[in-house]
This record gives C-alpha cells, sequence and structure tokens, in this order.
C-alpha cells in the first residue's frame, strides 16, 4: 500500500536518512533481481543522497567498494553490476583502484552498511549461504561475500529485508553469515566482537530493533496499511506486536526534495506511477 503521494519505499528512505549523522561513511553494494537492488541498493542510496541534501553535507557514500560520492541524480537506471559502464561512467568524486583502499573496514572507518539474505533470525543473525545443512543444502546460495565484516567492523548495519515472510524470519538461521546478538551485548563480547552489529532490520512491513541485553528482535514500527497481525504470522519467531507505533509518513517538502533532487528519474526508487 501506499500513501497517496509516497510510496513505502520512499517512507523507507527518508526515515532511514534522519539516522545518519554528518562525517560518516556508510557503504553498499548491489543486487540483482528487482525486490533485492530495491531494498539493498537503490533505497540505502536514496537515504544517503538524502541526508546530504539535508542535515548531512558531509556524510561519505562508498558504493560498491570503490565509488565515492556518485552524483546519483544522473542515474537513469540502478547498475545491474559492480563494475558496470553506467556506474563507471557515473560523475563522482573519486575512484578507488584497490579496494578497500583508504577505507579500511578492518580499522572501522565505515560507520554504518546495508546488507541482506535469504534468512534472518531472532538475533539479528543473517544467512546468505546456503538453505539446509551445510554438508548437504537444500540450496547453495553466494556466500557471505562481505556480511562478516558488515556484522563485526562497521559501526551498525541496516539489514534490508525485501521479503518479511515465515520463510525469511526464522527462529535460528541455517548458517550464520553474519553474527547479529546471540545473547545479547554479553554474547557478543565473549565472541571478541566489541564493535558493530546490526541496528535494525527493515522489510516491506515493518521495521526491527533489538534488545541488546537480551539479544531479540523487537518491533520498532510497523507501516501505515499493515496489520500487527498481519507482521505477527509473518514473522517465523515469538513477536510482540501490541502499541508499536506507526511508520511515519514523511512531509510533503522532504517528498519533493527525494524526488526531484536526489532521485529525479526514479533510479533509486520507482516513483509511484512506475512502481508497478
Amino acid at each position: 500500500m501506499s500513501h497517496p503521494a509516497c510510496t513505502r519505499e520512499e517512507l523507507i528512505a527518508i526515515l532511514l536518512a534522519k539516522q545518519m549523522r554528518n562525517g560518516e561513511v556508510g557503504f553498499t553494494g548491489l543486487a540483482t533481481g528487482r525486490a533485492a537492488a530495491l531494498y539493498i541498493t537503490g533505497i540505502p542510496l536514496a537515504a544517503m543522497a538524502f541526508a546530504q541534501q539535508t542535515h548531512a553535507p558531509d556524510l561519505t557514500i562508498l558504493l560498491a567498494g570503490w565509488c565515492i560520492n556518485p552524483d546519483l541524480s544522473q542515474l537513469q537506471a540502478l547498475p545491474s553490476a559492480e563494475f558496470d559502464n553506467a556506474l563507471q561512467n557515473l560523475p563522482c568524486e573519486a575512484q578507488m583502484q584497490a579496494y578497500p583502499g583508504h577505507y579500511a573496514v578492518r580499522r572501522g572507518d565505515v560507520d554504518f552498511g546495508f546488507g541482506s539474505g535469504v534468512q534472518v533470525d531472532a538475533e539479528g543473525n543473517i544467512n546468505s549461504t546456503c538453505i539446509g545443512d551445510y554438508q548437504r543444502p537444500r540450496v547453495r546460495l553466494v556466500g557471505s561475500i562481505l556480511l562478516p565484516e558488515h556484522m563485526t567492523c562497521f559501526g551498525r548495519e541496516y539489514l534490508m529485508m525485501p521479503s518479511h515472510e515465515t520463510r525469511t524470519f526464522v527462529e535460528k538461521v541455517d548458517y550464520v553469515s553474519g553474527v547479529g546478538w546471540p545473547g545479547g551485548q554479553s554474547g557478543r563480547d565473549a565472541l571478541g566482537l566489541h564493535h558493530g552489529g546490526p541496528q535494525w532490520i527493515i522489510t516491506p512491513k515493518a521495521i526491527l530493533h533489538f534488545d541488546r541485553q537480551h539479544g531479540r528482535a523487537q518491533l520498532h514500527s510497523i507501516h501505515p496499511g499493515v496489520s500487527p497481525d498481519e507482521v505477527r504470522v509473518s514473522t517465523g519467531f515469538s513477536i510482540h506486536t501490541a502499541d508499536v507505533p506507526t511508520t511515519p509518513w514523511p512531509t510533503a517538502e522532504e517528498l519533493s526534495l527525494l524526488r526531484q533532487v536526489v532521485n529525479p528519474h526514479g533510479a533509486l526508487i520507482p516513483h509511484p506511477n512506475e512502481a508497478q
């Protein structure tokens, strides 16, 4: 569902932008598939560019590990690969020749990132490796890629889940590709993980955050038009749905800035008349 003047994805992008601080470095990669690309690449880029246009002019966008502060308003469509010609030719402040260049991931230079997988569990562990037993999986997936670093070296991680169903929201992931909050903050400390961790899980239905003492996901807000029961039955672990606030719509001025300045061609997030 959408507001008469705003899609749910635009709502998410503007809300995310407000979590970003001036001077931070944000990282996202590229994904294939319409829904995955929208949630893993389009919404994060729109959020970061929106933050640059408002309260965080010195925020740095690190795209695909090598493209620094691209002019996203020039994009006609999302690039389909990390070295797509459209991305290589996109105006930007710099292109790094050697990954990770002067941004030392393990030193903590990246303040926040965006990751995803086919499963996420109640503790915020993420799986992008396999479905079923690792030795004899039903489905073999792309692997962990950079998720271990996302979940331990970045200052915070936003888990972008394009599908909110019981098959993707599970009590325990089949394989831990990136570590969440097992046992809460003390559990991460026991693993030697004293930095980072997932901040939010963002879906088409809701936003979840974490009780870091107990290490469990909790509802932060439910998107307009989605009922608490719909979220409950779509989540494969127990979750409290009573008295959860509704995700707020952006203002008309915020939406105008997103569409006309940040995303004029609808490349990052389709405009309402292009969404279907």
